[in-house]
């Protein structure tokens, strides 16, 4: 049995790990008593006592829990951006980097959610010499307001009840999204994309879009050939689709459930000169505690979907 300890159980990301490893009796969860979660005695010991630790802290917070940790065992699933561009920390998205490559491995950096649906769609096709990695890309992106977790559902959820909701709030607009090395890294790109994020009145739920001007840039293959190449690149994969289908409109519900699904489309203009290469997912499932379910599965040697959530996204 593998012993788990997710240190920041009480936040929205840990909330929804905990959700899923409920039940499980494979796994033996390790939890601290309420007066003890902030205790750093008490959680250097659950550190260093367990099998697997999945930290969902804020950046310096993971990096000090990370420190904690003195002994050669213990192996870890970080949620936070602290390692994701790391040196000696495998990125922890299975169908990029590989599910061999993320059972292996002792440090693993989950993926943000944004740059999940960008580089799901933009990473396999510079890979495949489909898109040119010099390409200035821009994605433009929608989430629902649980991505920015306990502060932003307040603000939102306040602002409801007060009469004033908000609708739809831009930001990142001085650039520099926190977001944006790890998915020029990743995706081997020589720019920094151009990140537009904002969030909707919905609580879960995602939609990232990379427009492209596919009749300006040199070498681009036509929609319908970066479909089919996605479509083969997943080919087989039990979360991330390829959509065959034509659709008029693409939907988030306020209401959606929980789900660890990824799905990708590719529409075309009739021409092939222009494409919009579009990702749906939801930011707290595979944008966050359901990649790490899949990540601590693979790694304790499980099924990959093991405890996740498989609702339809629209």
């Amino acid at each position: 049995m593998t012993s788990v300890f997710i240190d920041g159980a009480a936040g929205t990301t840990g909330l929804e790990i905990a959700e899923r490893l409920t039940g499980r009796s494979e796994l033996s969860l390790v939890i601290l008593p309420d007066d003890r979660r902030k205790d750093d005695a008490a959680r250097a010991e659950a550190l260093n006592d367990c099998d697997i630790a999945i930290l969902c802290l804020p950046d310096d917070a993971a990096r000090d829990a990370v420190a904690m940790i003195r002994n050669d065992r213990t192996r870890v699933i970080d949620a936070s951006t602290a390692h994701r561009v790391a040196s000696g920390w495998t990125y922890g998205f299975a169908e990029l980097v590989g599910r061999d490559t993320v059972a292996q491995a002792r440090f693993v950096a989950n993926p943000g959610c944004y740059p999940t649906g960008f580089l799901a769609l933009i990473a396999p096709l510079v890979r495949a010499g489909l898109l040119p990695a010099d390409w200035p890309y821009t994605v433009n992106a929608v989430s629902g307001y649980s991505g920015g977790g306990k502060a932003l559902i307040d603000h939102f959820e306040t602002a409801k009840a007060d009469g004033n909701g908000i609708a739809f709030r831009a930001y990142g607009l001085a650039m520099g999204h926190k977001h944006v090395s790890e998915m020029k890294v990743l995706a081997g790109l020589a720019h920094e994309p151009l990140f537009a994020p904002a969030v909707v009145d919905a609580y879960r739920g995602m939609v990232v879009e990379v427009p492209l001007p596919l009749g300006a840039i040199e070498g681009a293959a036509d929609p319908d050939r970066l479909r089919g190449a996605l479509a083969r690149f997943y080919e087989g994969s039990p979360l991330v689709s390829v959509s065959a289908d034509a659709h008029s409109e693409l939907l988030l519900h306020g209401d959606m459930p929980a789900s660890d699904r990824l799905e990708l489309f590719v529409f075309g203009s009739a021409d092939g000169a222009q494409a919009r290469l579009v990702a749906r997912l939801d930011n707290l499932g595979k944008g966050a505690g359901g990649a790490a379910v899949q990540n601590l599965n693979l790694m304790a040697g499980l099924p990959e979907t093991q405890g996740l959530r498989l609702a339809a996204l629209g």
